[in-house]
């Protein structure tokens, strides 16, 4: 047994700081740790975060860094740079034990650790739901991560460059197709603004115009955008059908074997370009823990954000069930959404510090704000409040609403600068597809030799 594995006890240690360990470095992660830290000194609590990344992603700018209007680098917040006096951990958790408040996980370079724990927060938010459609994991990329935004940008450009060099008119017609499956609010807007990063490419392309792309919208419910009124999600479907979009509701994909999409109400088509969308599911981590999990796969937690059953454990985020206190449902629970997440995690904070310190614990309850999107340059819909604004001045809302959301001041400024530069010169656009495969021309200059 190594002295990591010797530390994990059956109660917790009360001569040495309050150890608490939280798993995931997303929204709730990173706000709860930032306000633990700054309310508990070092001699009272040792705060460890464990994610495989070493920086939190901020998804609701990832529509905009993937067209170009602000740098992906800006998007995301180094976690040891906001988790001062934390101590940040590369690794994926691979179990918790709760009977003996331990963590185990995989570093980076391979080994094993296990950590002890005196509470624990539970926050590793969620991944893509994906469905077993012939061809979707081989031909499709998801848009949930930085990654997948550099690259769906790159890729959308790839693809223009390679329709004004080919002369086959059936290729190229393949290659300006482009495939959004799902039309929630990372569908829609991802769609909407490479749509827009697109049509500005294309006045550098001899041979090249807008009407020869093709963007397809499927969606398998009879609406988008479920997060706005009814009314709201009609104004959105009807401002993307004026720019030559092919909405398919009430449709699901049946398959995309060889790029060969094949829909549900028998429409078929060849597509260079096929992105999901459709809905996320808890981290499946969770499965390797002895956590109560309901069907969906998240943690079962009460209304005061405590994982049932499991003393010292809180829970919060896309991958808790958490009771719904304001729906007229006994059995409803929170949406997955960074708007609960980061509500949920400082509700989640002061129920630690009343835990830690002695005093009451409150119960998560939200008022819902509403919800905003990003059309493209100068269009968007927000609802806010009841509140309804469409076109420039929902865009404008959109962008200043997440702006005063990002996390540190630091990252709100190179935002706002990316915006100002962008005025008077346009976004960036240029595919660097060696990103993905940086040792290809090394490699390739060594076999001429």
């Amino acid at each position: 047994m190594t002295s990591s594995q010797a530390q994990a006890t059956n109660a917790p240690n009360t001569a040495e700081p309050t150890r608490i360990v939280v798993i995931g470095g997303g929204y709730v992660g990173m706000t709860a740790a930032r306000r633990l830290r700054a309310a508990l000194s070092p001699d009272e609590a040792k705060l460890i975060v464990i994610d495989p990344r070493s920086y939190m992603t901020y998804q609701p700018f990832l529509a905009e860094a993937a067209a170009g209007s602000v740098e992906p680098r800006h998007v995301v917040v180094p976690l040891r740079e906001v988790l001062n006096g934390c101590q940040v951990m590369s690794g994926e958790v691979t179990g918790v034990e709760s009977a003996r408040r331990a963590v185990t996980l995989r570093v980076a370079d391979g080994h094993i650790e296990q950590l002890s724990y005196d509470i624990l927060v539970v926050a590793p938010g969620s991944v893509s739901k994906t469905l077993p459609i012939p061809g979707l994991t081989e031909h499709a990329v998801g848009f949930k991560t930085l990654e997948e935004a550099i690259y769906l940008r790159n890729h959308v450009l790839s693809r223009l460059d390679a329709a004004a060099s080919t002369l086959d008119p059936d290729l190229r017609r393949t290659l300006l197709t482009f495939v959004f499956v799902g039309g929630g609010y990372a569908g829609v807007e991802a769609m909407a603004e490479l749509e827009d990063l697109a049509r500005q490419a294309a006045r550098n392309y001899v041979g090249v115009s807008p009407d020869d792309m093709r963007w397809v919208l499927v969606e398998a419910a009879d609406r988008i955008m479920p997060e706005v009124s009814l009314p709201l999600a009609h104004y959105t479907l009807d401002r993307l059908a004026e720019r030559g979009f092919e909405n398919y509701l009430g449709t699901t994909l049946k398959s995309c074997e060889d790029s060969h999409v094949v829909l549900g109400n028998g429409v078929e088509f060849d597509a260079g370009t096929i992105v999901w969308t459709a809905g996320v599911k808890p981290n499946p981590m969770l499965a390797d823990t002895d956590l109560p999990l309901d069907e969906r796969g998240r943690v079962r937690c009460t209304a005061a954000l405590r994982v049932e059953g499991v003393p010292g454990v809180f829970a919060a985020g896309d991958c808790a069930a958490v009771p719904d206190l304001t729906s007229e449902s006994p059995d409803a629970v929170c949406a997955p959404s960074a708007q609960h997440a980061t509500r949920q995690a400082k509700q989640l904070v002061k129920n630690i510090l009343a835990e830690l310190r002695g005093g009451d614990q409150g119960n998560y309850r939200h008022s819902y704000a509403g919800s905003v999107a990003s059309l493209g340059l100068y269009r968007g819909v927000a609802e806010i409040y009841g509140v309804k604004l469409r076109g420039a001045p929902a865009w404008a809302l959109h962008r200043l609403y997440h702006l005063a959301t990002m996390p540190t001041a630091h990252r709100k400024a190179r935002i706002a600068a990316d915006w100002l530069l962008s005025l008077p010169f346009g976004r960036q656009i240029v595919a660097t597809g060696e990103l993905h495969e940086p040792h290809k021309q090394f490699a390739r200059a060594g076999k001429r030799r």
